[in-house]
């Protein structure tokens, strides 16, 4: 293995030695198997390339200062698949199945769990696409299951900085009663045009309004939003938002600290009331918002000191940052430590 320079990944892939698959066929999963390819080889007529039979998570691993490696509440990124899996008509590998898909491919690349202190983590992918051939539109009788990581830095190029973003007026991530809520490819291919527009403009995403009367606040482009006023942690709520695993985190921790935690609509208006703002996700973890623009009306709002993240986001930042690395015992139950 080359060299890695740690301090310079961007969030990218950085190829590894290994990943680990599984097929279901004839009603049940087959047992993982290793493999050193980086390519797939499908059926031209497997229904994820033509109906969308596809959904995918993202999880990480840490090193801690003791050497040790965790995996943040990996069960709930399962259930989300299966959760997924289920509204798009696919069959999902079990809890267990997921996690022993997990362990055993960053036991196979623990020499690119960067170090602690890095500024960087290992990246956590796994996928679910249906590849029995279709032509007609139903679901495949066929499925594949893979994992793969690689080595990532800051999914924001500024880190831990407050960014600028808009709102985006015009287009939609995902209608009322679609697929927003689950976490599957359609939705970012809807999103990549706003995102382009936003980094155009010289912003680090866009933030989407609600599909139905483009009146509130939805998802904050590849990551949930949060506002923090007057003691609250406020997230909106909406059918087209996908259940964060990191936002429903900061949640718990924003109780734990003694913040109020409230989900709901929080109407555009609403936003110049918040003294902090931020998205959240595993890439970004917080990603604090300085800014928010909103061009079509030529309005912008600033939170705080726009060049310095708030006193709550960093707090929250901090906080889960060390359950994650093992810094701070880990009261909630998220963490699991792999066995050296």
């Amino acid at each position: 293995m080359e060299k890695i320079d740690w301090s310079t990944l961007s969030f990218g892939y950085t190829k590894t030695h290994y990943n680990v698959r599984c097929y279901y066929k004839d009603g049940q999963w087959s047992a993982l198997e290793v493999s050193d390819s980086e390519m797939l080889n499908i059926h031209m007529g497997s229904t994820c390339l033509h109906y969308g039979q596809e959904a995918f998570e993202g999880l990480k691993a840490f090193r801690g200062k003791d050497d040790k490696i965790r995996l943040f509440r990996c069960e709930e990124n399962a259930q989300r698949m299966i959760d997924t899996a289920d509204y798009i008509m696919m069959q999902a590998p079990s809890v267990e199945l997921f996690t022993e898909a997990i362990v055993k491919v960053v036991e196979l690349n623990k020499e690119f769990v960067p170090p602690y202190e890095s500024g960087a983590s290992l990246y956590i992918r796994p996928f679910l696409i249906g590849v029995g051939a279709q032509i007609g539109v139903s679901p495949a009788k066929e499925y594949m299951f893979v994992v793969f990581v690689s080595p990532v830095g800051p999914y924001f190029k500024e880190g831990f900085k407050p960014t600028k973003v808009m709102l985006e007026p015009y287009f939609d991530r995902a209608a009322p009663n679609g697929t927003g809520h689950i976490k599957v490819g359609g939705n970012y291919a809807a999103g990549m045009r706003s995102g382009e527009i936003a980094h155009q403009k010289g912003y680090s995403t866009a933030i989407f309004l609600d599909s139905k009367e483009k009146k509130y606040i939805d998802e904050c482009g590849p990551a949930n939003f949060f506002g923090i006023k007057d003691g609250t942690y406020v997230t909106p709520f909406s059918h087209t938002i996908l259940p964060s695993i990191t936002n429903n985190s900061l949640m718990e921790i924003a109780k734990d600290m003694g913040l109020k935690v409230e989900r709901r609509l929080i109407p555009v208006e609403e936003l110049s009331t918040f003294e902090e703002a931020g998205a959240c996700g595993t890439a970004a973890v917080i990603s604090p918002i300085g800014q928010i623009d909103d061009l079509e009306n030529n309005v912008s709002i600033q939170f705080g000191n726009p060049e310095v993240a708030g006193e709550w986001c960093t707090k929250l930042y901090n906080r889960l940052r060390a359950i994650q690395y093992g810094d701070e015992a880990d009261k909630f139950g998220w963490v699991k430590v792999l066995e050296d």
